[in-house]
This record gives structure tokens, C-alpha cells and sequence, in this order.
């Protein structure tokens, strides 16, 4: 395998009111850095999420890719989260959101579009790709604040002038001005056909390398098809040449495929993966006593202090947060748990040779944070997660494996992660 030198990027996913775009943001960041597709040094690869993801960190985040660029790199400036134009008494301005954005003060604490157009300007690469999945449901949606009209917008207009000052600069955005972007499990809808291409589908050439127009194509033929047609990449390059943006099999020309099997899943409308949309009536035991909701977006919270909430089917939960039996109820489980339970595999990387440490241990960090969500754990991720820790460090597999098969941990197991675990005990 040899490495993408040349690639560099920056990858934003806002989290807040919109969750899923962390998962986007880590899935595109994990393709880019993985060595057997996309290639990038995984030093050069920056990742801001929730709340690292703050307006001074985006332009920070700018400011190093221009400084650690020349005119032979490439650049891949990635965003998942809310963009607006704002339409005022004397003009309007387009704002891309991050985390803690304030609409009373936007000019302090989102980044306008003249903003980023000047940030991005100042990059020396003559190949930059800048993809933006914004427009998802939810959010400020055309209300009016302090005398502002705020509208969804998934470009700003700002930066598309720079693609009229040369070659090598292209937008793709998730969807056409009128359209909103469809979250998904394990990423939205645009953001896994992006990870499907930069894996080598669609690819025009099989010649190793991912083009601007592969990415544009591929999503422009998936994405309409995972939304009952209703969302629509849009391609802005009239200028730019059809450059590399990354390799999708580490250097070779056979692809490998997406890192990861799973069935995905698209929301059936707008918004629905952000909130609980049923009826049903259930009841949770928590601690020393019981806890009844019904109605749609139901939760309730027990005598021991124990947040539910979910969709149908009941809960009995026990101890600090943990799920012992039911179905689709929404629980946490404690940090100090997940401590003890994560201790061996922690020993377990600490014993594997030091060239794999630091990469394990992050996967570690990453499989704790994920498993932490409890029932609302990405299965795909976690099997992810596990396959590529153990296969870093196979020492690991017997205390990942006990892990998971505790009672705390059990239960969050979907059937990909149960597959790979199965895997990795022979």
C-alpha cells in the first residue's frame, strides 16, 4: 500500500441539534485516513466534531490547511450541518452554522460565506474539492429573529466565484436548492454514496484513483435512488478539471469495497431519525421504582433518576443505566462502567507492539464513546470499530469479546456487531 501524499482535509460534522452529522463526519475522516482505500496521512486529515466544531476551530481549521498546502496538493474541505442565507432590511449572507452558532449574534459565532470564500482562497492547492451536505431538516427553517429571514440554502453563492478564477476547484453539494438532505444509518444519504465512491464504485477508470466526476456521478445516481427521488447532488466544477481526489484501494486498482457491511437505511422522510414517533405506551423500572409515558417523543424518568424514553415495547433497567430486557427503549449506560469493562482491552493494547498502540487505542476510545449511546449505538460503526481494532491488535479479540458479552453490553449488540464478534472468537 502507499500513502495519498498529497491529500489534505478538513472534515466538519456539527453534531448539536443534529446528531447524525458527527457520524457522517467520522465515517468521511475514516475513509480518507484508511490505508487500504483512500490513503490520506492521517496527519493530515483534521476532524472537528460537535463541539470542537465551533466557529473559531472551522476557520482555525482553514488557516492550517493553507499553511500546510502547496500548489501541488489536494484539498477535500468537508461540512455536515446547517447552511442559511440570511436576508436582512439592507441585503443578504450566507452562513454556514457550526456548533453554538447564535442567531443573535451570527457574525461572532457562525462562518459567513465571504468568510469561507476568503479562507479558502488562501489555500495554495490547485485541486480542492469542497463538499457540503447541509440542508437537513429541522433547525431555524425560514423563521424570522431579530429582524432576520433565514432560508436553507445547501451553497453559498460567495464561494462559487472562486470557481470562475481557475482550474481545479469544484462544489458538490447533497441536494438542490428546494430539497432537503436525508439523514441515514449508518450515515445520510449523500454522505455514504460519498463513502461508497471514494471505495472505488462507480469509478470511470480503474485506475486506482477517485476524480471529482466520479463522486458527482456516483451521488447524483444513488442518492435520488434512496430518497424516493426527492434529493439531488449538484455538481459545480464548469471550470475545474476532472482531478484526483484520492485513491480508493490504498494505491492498487482492485477495489475493496466498502470497511464495513451493513444494510443501509435511509429515513423515510426529513427529520424522522431525530425524534420518536409513536404512540405506543410503555413502562420502564428504574432503581427503586417505575416510570410511565406515552405519546410520541415520550421519556419518562424513574425514582433512581434514570432517563427513558423509546418507541414500543417496555424497558426494565437496573443499576447506573443498564438495559436488561425489552425493546427499543432509549438508555445511556454509565461511564464508569464502560471504564471497567473497557479496562482489558485497554491491557491488551498496552501489550501489543508500540507501532499499533496509538491507532488501537483511539479505536478503543471510539467503540467506548459509541457503546456509551446504549441502544442508540450505531451497529455499523461498532462492528467497524471491532473488526479494525482487532485486526491492529489481535490480542484484543478475547476482551473485546468479554466486553460485549457482559449483561451491560449485550443487549446494544446489533447483528453486524454480533457477526463480527462471532468472527473474532473463531
Amino acid at each position: 500500500m502507499s500513502a495519498f501524499e498529497e491529500g489534505y482535509a478538513l472534515i466538519i460534522g456539527v453534531g448539536a441539534d443534529l446528531p447524525n452529522t458527527v457520524d457522517d463526519a467520522k465515517g468521511i475522516a475514516d475513509i480518507l485516513k484508511d490505508e487500504e482505500r483512500c490513503a490520506y496521512p492521517a496527519e493530515h486529515v483534521q476532524l472537528l466534531t460537535g463541539p470542537e466544531a465551533a466557529r473559531e476551530n472551522v476557520l482555525a481549521g482553514l488557516d492550517t490547511l493553507a499553511g500546510a498546502t502547496d500548489e501541488a496538493s489536494t484539498v477535500l474541505v468537508y461540512f455536515s450541518g446547517h447552511g442559511y442565507r440570511v436576508k436582512t432590511s439592507i441585503g443578504s449572507r450566507y452562513f454556514l452554522m457550526p456548533h453554538g452558532y447564535d442567531t443573535a449574534d451570527l457574525a461572532d459565532t457562525a462562518v459567513g460565506g465571504d468568510e469561507l470564500a476568503a479562507r479558502l482562497q488562501a489555500i495554495p492547492a490547485q485541486k480542492m474539492l469542497l463538499l457540503l451536505d447541509c440542508c437537513h431538516a429541522g433547525g431555524l427553517d425560514d423563521i424570522k429573529d431579530a429582524g432576520l429571514t433565514l432560508s436553507k440554502a445547501p451553497i453559498p453563492q460567495e464561494v462559487v466565484s472562486l470557481l470562475d478564477e481557475g482550474r481545479g476547484r469544484a462544489i458538490i453539494a447533497s441536494s438542490r436548492e428546494d430539497e432537503k438532505s436525508y439523514a441515514g444509518k449508518p450515515y445520510s444519504a449523500f454522505t455514504l454514496a460519498l463513502i461508497e465512491a471514494l471505495c472505488g464504485k462507480g469509478v470511470a477508470r480503474q485506475d486506482g484513483f477517485v476524480r471529482v466526476a466520479d463522486l458527482a456521478l456516483y451521488t447524483r445516481e444513488m442518492v435520488p435512488g434512496r430518497t424516493k427521488n426527492r434529493q439531488h447532488p449538484t455538481l459545480n466544477y464548469e471550470q475545474a478539471d476532472n482531478f484526483r481526489v484520492a485513491y480508493y484501494a490504498g494505491g492498487g486498482t482492485a477495489a475493496k469495497g466498502l470497511p464495513f457491511d451493513v444494510e443501509p437505511e435511509i429515513e423515510p422522510e426529513p427529520g424522522a431519525f431525530r425524534g420518536i414517533t409513536v404512540t405506543t405506551t410503555y413502562q420502564a423500572t428504574a432503581d427503586h421504582g417505575s416510570a410511565v409515558a406515552q405519546g410520541t417523543g415520550a421519556s419518562a424518568v424513574g425514582a433512581g433518576g434514570v432517563q427513558v424514553g423509546g418507541s414500543v415495547g417496555g424497558a426494565i433497567v437496573t443499576g447506573d443505566h443498564n438495559v436488561v430486557a425489552g425493546r427499543d427503549a432509549t438508555v445511556g449506560i454509565s461511564g464508569s462502567e464502560l471504564l471497567a469493562l473497557f479496562e482489558p482491552i485497554r491491557d491488551a493494547i498496552a501489550a501489543a507492539p508500540q507501532a499499533q498502540q496509538a491507532a488501537a487505542q483511539q479505536m478503543a476510545q471510539e467503540l467506548q464513546e459509541e457503546a456509551a449511546k446504549g441502544n442508540k449505538a450505531n451497529d455499523g460503526i461498532m462492528a467497524g470499530l471491532i473488526r479494525g481494532l482487532v485486526g491492529l491488535v489481535p490480542g484484543a479479540a478475547a476482551a473485546v469479546a468479554g466486553a460485549f458479552g457482559s449483561p451491560i453490553l449485550a443487549g446494544i449488540a446489533g447483528p453486524v456487531t454480533q457477526a463480527v464478534l462471532q468472527k473474532i472468537q473463531g
